[in-house]
C-alpha cells in the first residue's frame, strides 16, 4: 500500500514539473503567429551589413559602401560584430553553422533565400581561401583590436592599422585552424550542387589545413595561447608584436571538429578514425559542463550532435560500424557518441535534473557571459537537428525520469526562436527590422553612422563619439541584425553603449538560419 502511495506521489511530482515547464514556455505572453518565411530572409540579409571588401552590383544593403581595401591579399570577408575588425575564428564558425543550415534545411529554406544563404556562405570561403593561400600559415585576423575598438567610425573611412596576423607551427593556433578546415569542408558540401568544381578546391584546402593544424604545438594546454605573428604582404616577419587570447578550454575539440566534418564530406576512414581515437581528449575538468558548450570557442557538443547522426541514421550505420571493425584495434562503443549527445540534451532541457544551463522568467536560454542570444541559437539548433536524428531512428532521450520525444526538443527550439522575434515579457523582437517594436540604437558602428551617401566627408576615428552617445535612432536600419539580447530577468536598455546586449554578430545568426528554415516549412 504504502508502495502504491509513494508511485502516485512520484506521478503527480512528474506532472506538477512538466506543467511549470510548459507554464515557463508560455509566460512571454500570448503568442503570435510569425512569419518565419520574412524572418529568415532578413537573417540572411543581415550579412550583406558584415561584408569587407568590394562589393557587388548584386548589393542589397545599399547604405554599405566598399572598405577593407588596403587589406593586402586578405580582401573580403566578414567583420563579426559591430566593429571593423575581421576575425577569423568566430567568421570560420559562422561559416560552418551557415553550411550546417544550408545542409539539413536547405530543402526548406525557398529558392531565393537558399540562393543568398549560398552567396553568403562563399563570401566567406573566397576569403579562407585567400588566408591559406600561404603554405604552412593561416590568417587569423585583420586590424588592431586596441586601435578600432578606440575609434567609433564607419569601416568605410577606417584609419587605423589594418596589420594582418597569421598562425602557423611555430606561431601556432591549431584551434582556429581546425575550424576554418571545418568550415572548407562543410562548405564544400552546401555548395557542391551549385559548382562541384569550387567545392573540391574547398574540400582540398581543407583537407590541407586539417593537417597543418595537428602538427602546429601548444604551449600550455591549461590555458592555451591563441599567438600571431605580425607579417608583411611576403610573409616574412616585421616583428614579434604578439597577440595573446587566453582560451578557456583545449584545442582538440576543433581538430576532431575538423575531422568530424571532414569525414562527413569525403566518408574517409581516416577521419572517422581520428575522431574515435581522440575523442577522449574531449572530457572535462568539470562534471557535465562540456556537454552545453557549443559556440564559436568551444565544439563539443556539436560533435557529439554531428557524428551521432552516423549511428542514428540507418543510411551511415552499416558503414559506420564495419569501419569500426575493421579499423580501431580499441573500440570505444559507438553509442558514446550518441550519450553523449543525450547528455547535451539533458543538460539544457528545461525540466531535466541534470540541466546546467538557466532559463530566464520569460523562458529564454541563458548561459554566462555576454552576447548571450549566441548560446540561444547554437544550443537551438543542436535540439533540432538531432531531434530529427533522433526522429528517424524511433528513439526518445531519457534525463532520469524525465523523457524527451521529438516534439519536445523541437517545442523548445521553437521557443527559443519565438522569443527572439517578440514573444518575451517585453514584447520587443530582437531582430533589426522584424515586428513593429525591435532595437533602435544597436553598437555597431556602420549602422549608426549616416552612410555615405548621407554623409560623403571622412568621419575620423574620434570624430563619430557625437554619433555613439547619441539618443536617436540608427540612421541606417541594418536589417535582420539580431543583437546580444535581455537580460536574465528578460529587461533590455536599448543603448550602443551597452554592447553585451545591444551589439549584433554573425556567430548569432548563422544557427538561427537553420532554425528559421525548419519552421518557416513546420510552422504549426
Amino acid at each position: 500500500m504504502m508502495m502504491g502511495i509513494w508511485r502516485w506521489e512520484k506521478l503527480v511530482l512528474r506532472v506538477a514539473v512538466v506543467l511549470i515547464v510548459i507554464c515557463q514556455d508560455i509566460r512571454g505572453g500570448a503568442a503570435s503567429q510569425h512569419d518565419y518565411g520574412d524572418a529568415l530572409t532578413k537573417c540572411i540579409l543581415f550579412f550583406q551589413g558584415q561584408r569587407s571588401g568590394k562589393l557587388p552590383p548584386t548589393q542589397r544593403l545599399t547604405w554599405r559602401e566598399d572598405s577593407g581595401l588596403l587589406d593586402g591579399f586578405q580582401i573580403g570577408g566578414y567583420y563579426d560584430a559591430g566593429d571593423n575588425v575581421k576575425f577569423t575564428f568566430p567568421m570560420a564558425f559562422t561559416t560552418t553553422m551557415l553550411a550546417w543550415s544550408v545542409i539539413e534545411f536547405g530543402s526548406s529554406m525557398g529558392s531565393s533565400d537558399l540562393h543568398h544563404a549560398r552567396e553568403t556562405i562563399q563570401w566567406a570561403t573566397d576569403y579562407f581561401l585567400k588566408c591559406t593561400s600561404v603554405p604552412g600559415f593561416v590568417f587569423v585576423q585583420v586590424g588592431e583590436g586596441f586601435a578600432d575598438h578606440n575609434c567609433w567610425e564607419r569601416p568605410e573611412d577606417m584609419d587605423t592599422p589594418r596589420t594582418p596576423f597569421a598562425v602557423s607551427r611555430n606561431f601556432p593556433g591549431s584551434e582556429v585552424s581546425g575550424e576554418v578546415a571545418a568550415s572548407l569542408a562543410a562548405a564544400s558540401i552546401a555548395l557542391k550542387a551549385l559548382n562541384q568544381t569550387y567545392s573540391a578546391v574547398l574540400l582540398s584546402r581543407a583537407r590541407t589545413i586539417s593537417i597543418e593544424a595537428r602538427t602546429m604545438t601548444v604551449l600550455d594546454p591549461g590555458c592555451v595561447l591563441f599567438i600571431a605573428i605580425s607579417v608583411v604582404i611576403s610573409c616574412s616577419a616585421r616583428s614579434q608584436d604578439f597577440v595573446t587570447r587566453a582560451r578557456l578550454n583545449f584545442w582538440q575539440d576543433e581538430l576532431l571538429w575538423a575531422a568530424a566534418w571532414l569525414y562527413k564530406a569525403t566518408k574517409s576512414s581516416t577521419y572517422l578514425s581520428y575522431v574515435q581515437n581522440n575523442i577522449h581528449n574531449l572530457e572535462s575538468p568539470y562534471a557535465g559542463g562540456s556537454f552545453a558548450e557549443f559556440g564559436w570557442d568551444t565544439k563539443h557538443a556539436g560533435i557529439y550532435v554531428l557524428v551521432s547522426k552516423a549511428i542514428l541514421t540507418s543510411s551511415y550505420e552499416s558503414v559506420y560500424c564495419c569501419v569500426l571493425q575493421l579499423v580501431f584495434a580499441k573500440v570505444i562503443e559507438p553509442s558514446s557518441f550518441v550519450v553523449n549527445a543525450d547528455k547535451f540534451i539533458c543538460s539544457v532541457l528545461p525540466e531535466s535534473p541534470s540541466k546546467v544551463v538557466s532559463y530566464s522568467p520569460g523562458g529564454l536560454l541563458f548561459k554566462t557571459g555576454g552576447s548571450n542570444m549566441q548560446h540561444s541559437t547554437a544550443l537551438s539548433f543542436l535540439l533540432l537537428v538531432y531531434a530529427r536524428y533522433s526522429t528517424r531512428s524511433n528513439r526518445v532521450i531519457q534525463c532520469g525520469n524525465v523523457v524527451a520525444n521529438h516534439s519536445r526538443l523541437v517545442q523548445i527550439a521553437k521557443r527559443q526562436v519565438d522569443y527572439i522575434l517578440g514573444d518575451n515579457p517585453l514584447g520587443m523582437s530582437y531582430m533589426v527590422g522584424y515586428g513593429k517594436k525591435f532595437p533602435q540604437k544597436i553598437h555597431h558602428r556602420g549602422s549608426s553612422l549616416p552612410s555615405i551617401d548621407k554623409h560623403p566627408q571622412i568621419i575620423k576615428c574620434q570624430e563619430g563619439s557625437s554619433y555613439f552617445y547619441s539618443t536617436s535612432p540608427n540612421p541606417n536600419v541594418l536589417v535582420g541584425a539580431v543583437v546580444g539580447g535581455p537580460d536574465m530577468q528578460d529587461k533590455y536598455e536599448d543603448s550602443r553603449a551597452d554592447f553585451p546586449h545591444s551589439e549584433p554578430t554573425t556567430y548569432i545568426n548563422a544557427p538561427l538560419v537553420g532554425l528559421l528554415a525548419y519552421l518557416k516549412q513546420h510552422a504549426t
